[in-house]
């Protein structure tokens, strides 16, 4: 199994944070109602202030835990992510908002577990944390993580800020990254992209029109589309040549 596997194929479909319709999204639970579901998960990780890369899309708790009936934190506003401990995020509720189940929180380790377990491709989202972080220190905090656990072919790295992507490239080659955008293509976008050294490109629909697919699907980058709810919708992209789509909701697909 190699995640470049998938590069030569279209139809592919991606578990936006897990199976997130069903689950609370980036849990444990959402990615295994994944399974058998899809091509491959997408998930966002982040730090914990002592350094643990966690799975986690906001850069504040309060949307998806607990936090704010924690008497202990009641004090911590904006509860953002990278000012709580791993064990302080330990302690908090991850599911209790989706639908009053309790769910703990997700690490990269275990997600990485999971994924070898189930012989499934995980896309990691890598949060833009430079306020926070140096880049290299959240770079290397991720991929070490992949190394530890042997997971090298099973991963894809992606980001908005744009200059993890390089340093993913020098200190693992053989892992494809991808460039992530919303609203607006960079100007000169092959040159860009080539000059970024990522072998995938991730837009908002928006942005997604046949001429820019095919322009991209014949430089061989790997073109998704994300966040596609509409199976209409989606049957027209792959219909222009896009590989996969992020998706919320699986069962439509």
């Amino acid at each position: 199994m190699n995640f470049g596997e998938l590069f030569n194929r279209t139809g592919l479909i991606a578990a936006h944070r897990g199976a997130r319709s069903i689950a609370p999204e980036n849990t444990l639970r959402a990615l295994s109602a994944s399974v058998a579901e899809c091509d491959f998960i997408e998930i966002d990780v982040q730090l914990s202030s002592d350094g643990v890369v966690i799975v986690m899309h906001d850069d504040t708790l309060e949307r998806t835990t607990n936090v704010c009936e924690m008497e202990n934190y009641k004090n911590r506003e904006p509860y953002n992510v990278s000012d709580f401990t791993l064990k302080e995020l330990l302690s908090l509720d991850y599911g209790g908002w989706f639908d009053g189940k309790f769910e703990p929180l997700l690490t990269l380790t275990q997600a990485l577990r999971f994924v070898k377990e189930n012989m499934m491709f995980l896309n990691i989202e890598i949060k833009d944390m430079n306020h926070f972080f140096s880049d290299e220190k959240v770079v290397s905090s991720v991929l070490q993580e992949v190394e530890d656990l042997h997971a090298q072919e099973l991963v894809m790295f992606s980001s908005f800020r744009h200059e993890y992507l390089p340093l993913c490239k020098e200190k693992l080659p053989d892992i494809p990254t991808a460039a992530l955008i919303e609203n607006l293509h960079p100007d000169d976008l092959i040159p860009y992209l080539i000059a970024l050294h990522v072998n995938a490109y991730h837009m908002n629909d928006e942005l997604a029109d046949k001429e820019t697919v095919q322009q991209l699907r014949d430089e061989g980058f790997f073109v998704s589309v994300y966040t596609i709810n509409d199976p209409l919708r989606a049957k027209e992209l792959f219909a222009m040549g896009v590989n996969g789509i992020f998706t919320d909701i699986l069962s439509l697909y």
